[in-house]
Order: C-alpha cells, then sequence, then structure tokens
C-alpha cells in the first residue's frame, strides 16, 4: 500500500510537465515540489553550514555594523532610534532581551571613530563590509553566481544599504507606533466590525513589513539580474515564516527555565546564538525559493544537476560556439550565459564549466559584471572545432593518471591516439565560421 501511495504521488508531482500545467493545479504542484527541494538542500547541510557562519561573522560585526549604520540617522535628528530596532528583532528572546540591548547600545555609543585612528577605522570598515560580502557570497552560490561584485560596486551599494536600511525599519516602525497611537484609529476600533478588522490588520502588517523587507533583499543582493515575481515569492516565504518562527522562539525563551538552571547566566547567549541562526537560516531559505521560482527547471525530483556525459560536453560547447559565433558574425548583441542555458535547455552549472574552460584556453571572453555576457576572443574564421573540442576534452594535467610502460597503457594509449587522429582527419581544419554558414540559416532567438 505504501508503495502504490509513493507511487501515485509521483505521479501527480514529478511526472507532469511544468510548462503543460495551468493555474491553481501549476501551483499546487510547484508548491509541493518547492517544499520537497528545500527539504533535500536542508539535508544536503550547505545552507546549514552558511548560517553558522553567518552567525559567527555577525557576532564580530554587529557593534561595528550598528554604529555605522545609526550613526546615519544623526543626520536626520534621530538619535534614539538604535533601541527600538534591536527590541523589534530580539523581541523573541523574551525579557532578557533588554540586558542584551543595553550591552549592545552601550558597545555602539561607545564607539569613537575619531579616537580609533587610521587603522581603526580601516578594521571597522572591514568588519562591517565582511558581514554584507558574507550575505552576498550566501546569495551568490544560491544563485549560482560565480563572479561577484567588483571592489567599487561593493563599497556604493553596501553603503546604500547602511543608508537605506536603518531609515526604512525606522520609517516602518513609526508607522506603525503612529497607526496604533491615531485617535481616529482608536475610536474606530471601539465600532465593529472595524475593531475585529483593525486587529487583524494590526497582526498583519509586521508580516508584510518583514516580506517587503526580504523581497529588497533578495532583488538587490545576488549580483544577477532577479526578477520581480521570484524575489517577491521568496520575500514572502522569509517574512512569514520570520515572524512566526519570532512568535514561536518568544514562546521558547519564556518557557526555557531548565536552560537557565542549566547554564546560568549564559542561557541568554545561547539563546542569542540558537535565534540568530534560525534567523540566517530562514533568509538563506528564503532566497532558496526565489532562485527556485524563478529556474522551475530545477524543481527536479533527483539532486540538481544532473550528471553530464563526456559526449554531451562536446556536443553544448559546439552548439554553444556555433550559437555564439552566429551572433557575431551578425553583429547582434552578446550572449548572456543564463540566457545561453535557457536556450540550450541544459544546467547552468554545465554551461558555467564549459565556458571557464573556453574562457581559460582564450576561445571565449567574458565581459560585464552584475549580467556577464561572451564574445569570441580569436577571429572565428582562424578558430578551429577542433580547439573547442580539445577545450572542454583535456582537463587538468595534474589529474591524468601516471603513464606506465606495460601491456595495459601501450594498448589503450595506442587506441586513444587512433581516436584522436580520426577526429582530426574527421573534422580536418573545419573552422567555426565554417560550422556557423553551414549549420545555421537564422539568428536563434533566446
Amino acid at each position: 500500500m505504501l508503495n502504490a501511495i509513493r507511487n501515485r504521488f509521483n505521479a501527480l508531482i514529478w511526472e507532469p510537465d511544468l510548462a503543460d500545467a495551468r493555474g491553481p493545479r501549476r501551483w499546487g504542484i510547484t508548491a509541493v515540489r518547492l517544499l520537497q527541494v528545500l527539504v533535500r538542500d536542508i539535508q544536503n547541510g550547505e545552507i546549514t553550514m552558511r548560517a553558522m557562519g553567518l552567525v559567527y561573522t555577525t557576532l564580530l560585526s554587529l557593534v561595528p555594523l550598528l554604529a555605522l549604520a545609526f550613526s546615519m540617522l544623526k543626520a536626520f535628528g534621530v538619535n534614539n532610534a538604535l533601541r527600538p530596532v534591536l527590541h523589534r528583532f530580539l523581541a523573541p528572546l523574551g525579557p532578557q532581551a533588554d540586558e542584551i540591548i543595553d550591552k549592545v547600545v552601550g558597545f555602539v555609543e561607545n564607539v569613537q571613530v575619531g579616537v580609533l585612528g587610521a587603522i581603526g577605522v580601516v578594521l571597522l570598515m572591514y568588519s562591517v563590509v565582511s558581514l554584507i560580502q558574507k550575505v552576498e557570497n550566501g546569495c551568490n552560490y544560491i544563485w549560482q553566481v560565480r563572479k561577484p561584485r567588483s571592489l567599487g560596486r561593493r563599497f556604493t551599494e553596501y553603503l546604500s544599504v547602511l543608508i537605506v536600511g536603518p531609515i526604512v525599519v525606522l520609517a516602518a516602525s513609526s508607522m506603525t507606533a503612529s497607526l496604533s497611537s491615531n485617535t481616529v484609529v482608536g475610536y474606530l476600533s471601539t465600532i465593529e466590525p472595524f475593531g475585529a478588522s483593525l486587529y487583524v490588520i494590526g497582526r498583519l502588517v509586521p508580516y508584510i513589513l518583514y516580506s517587503v523587507g526580504f523581497t529588497f533583499l533578495y532583488a538587490f543582493m545576488p549580483n544577477t539580474r532577479v526578477n520581480v515575481l521570484p524575489a517577491l515569492g521568496g520575500g514572502v516565504f522569509a517574512g512569514v515564516l520570520w515572524q512566526t518562527a519570532s512568535l514561536g522562539f518568544a514562546l521558547f525563551a519564556a518557557n526555557s527555565s531548565n536552560y537557565n538552571a542549566i547554564y546560568s547566566s549564559f542561557a541568554i547567549l545561547i539563546l542569542l546564538l540558537v535565534w540568530l541562526y534560525v534567523s540566517w537560516l530562514i533568509m538563506l531559505t528564503g532566497c532558496r525559493v526565489s532562485f527556485l521560482l524563478q529556474h522551475t527547471e530545477q524543481l527536479t525530483r533527483a539532486p540538481y544537476p544532473p550528471r553530464l556525459g563526456a559526449d554531451r560536453r562536446e556536443e553544448i560547447a559546439l552548439l554553444m560556439m556555433t550559437i555564439i559565433g552566429h551572433s557575431f558574425m551578425q553583429a547582434n548583441p552578446p550572449w548572456q550565459v543564463g540566457r545561453l542555458a535557457r536556450y540550450l535547455g541544459v544546467a547552468p552549472d554545465h554551461v558555467y564549466d564549459i565556458v571557464d574552460q573556453l574562457v581559460g584556453a582564450n576561445i571565449l571572453v567574458e565581459s560585464g559584471d552584475s549580467v556577464v555576457t561572451v564574445l569570441p576572443r580569436r577571429d572565428i574564421e582562424c578558430l578551429k572545432v577542433n580547439d573547442i573540442l580539445d577545450a572542454v576534452r583535456h582537463g587538468d594535467p595534474a589529474a591524468a593518471p601516471p603513464s606506465r610502460n606495460d601491456g595495459p597503457h601501450r594498448e589503450v594509449l595506442q587506441w586513444i591516439e587512433r581516436t584522436e587522429r580520426a577526429r582530426q582527419d574527421t573534422l580536418g581544419d573545419l573552422s567555426l565560421r565554417g560550422l556557423v554558414t553551414a549549420s545555421m540559416a537564422k539568428p536563434p532567438s533566446g
């Protein structure tokens, strides 16, 4: 019976093609696939390990980050914005959070940039940038982005986050407090059904604010182009999960008397570490949701990407170079790596690996920062098809097995040499231009 249920479930969820599904059926299949893929990703341990690394970096960078971020608010005449923001974030720790907030606020207020000197300011900036950069690295890993932001973009865009972030948080907190203390809202709350509606809206406001914040994070932080709807989907997932987890963790912290009895004054520190880990894990999981919503082809039952054979690798390399060469001949815009993967219908990991090999062989050149495009590095008339195949067939020479002068080695090497000579004779001096001219009569549409 269990096997029959499992087979029926797989037939309903994994066998249908999402491109053919419509409406609620497509949403339901996507939701179930997404849940299973997320469970598999967390079990693999990569996301959890990155969340643990972010906890360590947060402990080192928290005070410098808050000191720089909230010093920006002094220009707006707001000097007491730090405590409400910390209280909102650490509210799940319960009454014990006030002790941590007092310590952090005291540390921040004692940071005097003028006394630190040049080396101290550099170290202060490095600790702040390291935290934001680690968040970007985690998002880039999830989005399979191999090229981080340039140094200039890191400085300007990270600075904008430090300026805009506290202002947005403060504005949201002020708006919530103003609405709750408004006399008109207070009067309407005494009249039904406005009272119940305002109560529900008040409960939903934190979910909405956190969802908006996570949506902005997922759209901005990965060094690639993120569509609005996937970023919104991941933001809503993370915002709802974070607010729900904060309520649950607050209940857990309120009933953690056993931990207080065992760890004494260290109990609040342990709860802080656990809450930081949960928060970063939710952030990375929501980022994974936004990635999977934009790349639904990776919602597969088996681990992604699938194993690629040597023959398929050569086929993808020749198809890529043919498409790139045709666009180059027609003076069309260069192809993006992600667009190439979508057009060929293959895993982006495979395309990136092949592009890396072709770039290393001086066949392709990459351009761009957030959106990477590829162009031929040589004249396509002088670029031979055999050169392309050699670039993807030959790996690192250090990985080759040592050659021995015995019967098996001699026989295998002879057959390999015959195969290589046969390929060289078959392709001859065929250039990329000749392959493009013979194989494509009109440009592909990606």
